[in-house]
């Protein structure tokens, strides 16, 4: 990379493969194409950059990967090498069995494409796993959606995907948590909440009347979701 490109920014938490990648750039015309920042890169502010290409250790694939697309300014594309099943639910489209929140999270802000397959035999030693190089490309403009009300709503109706939404909302956690945002939005545009009000009721009236209640978050795309948290968001009922 440092032969192709202006400047290479690497992050690495091993001082000891920081140690031996200086040594390799050491006294050459790359040393000062390079910058290395040590630590975790979740805990590391991100410089600009055009593209992302990164090896990362599969525990932290998915904080990464939001990490990513959240990060401004927009940059151009990341190929990214993940285990095999995750690199599949990134791509899974709905009504197959990997589809998840992952899934329409990650395809709300970018598009992905699986580029290839990388056999565990290329590794030493090989690991337990297949593993699999995607890209991603940030949407740019993004959505005009305020992510952590969208990842509210998908977060209560992924827990149990297969379930109907009318069931999946009738949780006593999520009608507390909507009950507590509701009244908080009541408060601050001066709505006076009638003493008989029920916070079950008015969730189960939004998803009868958006044609929701029956569907399932397995079958759901981006649209049937933009479309439920505006029938939510109109009514007062905000998830963050």
């Amino acid at each position: 990379m440092l032969e192709k490109v202006k400047k290479v920014i690497a992050c690495e938490i091993d001082p000891r493969l920081v140690g031996e990648l200086q040594k390799r750039v050491q006294g050459t015309c790359l040393a000062n194409k390079l910058e290395i920042k040590v630590g975790d890169v979740l805990k590391t502010e991100l410089p600009f950059f055009d593209a992302c290409v990164a090896n990362l250790p599969y525990q932290i694939s998915s904080p990464f990967v939001f990490k990513l697309l959240l990060h401004r300014p927009f940059f151009r594309c990341a190929i990214l090498m993940f285990q095999r099943e995750f690199a599949l639910r990134l791509v899974a489209k709905p009504g197959t069995k990997l589809y998840c929140r992952l899934s329409i999270n990650t395809q709300l802000l970018a598009r992905v494409d699986h580029l290839m397959k990388v056999g565990k035999n290329n590794f030493r030693p090989p690991p337990k796993v297949e593993s699999s190089v995607v890209r991603i490309e940030p949407k740019n403009p993004p959505p005009p959606i305020n992510f952590q009300e969208w990842d509210g709503l998908v977060r209560i109706a992924f827990v149990r995907k297969n379930k109907t939404l009318s069931a999946a909302f009738k949780s006593s956690a999520v009608e507390q948590l909507l009950d507590h945002n509701y009244r908080i939005h009541c408060s601050l545009h001066n709505r006076e909440i009638p003493e008989n009000f029920k916070i079950a009721e008015k969730i189960q009236t939004v998803l009868k009347d958006t044609g929701f209640s029956e569907k399932r978050a397995r079958s759901m795309d981006i649209d049937d979701f933009i479309r439920l948290l505006h029938g939510f968001n109109s009514e007062g009922i905000h998830f963050s």
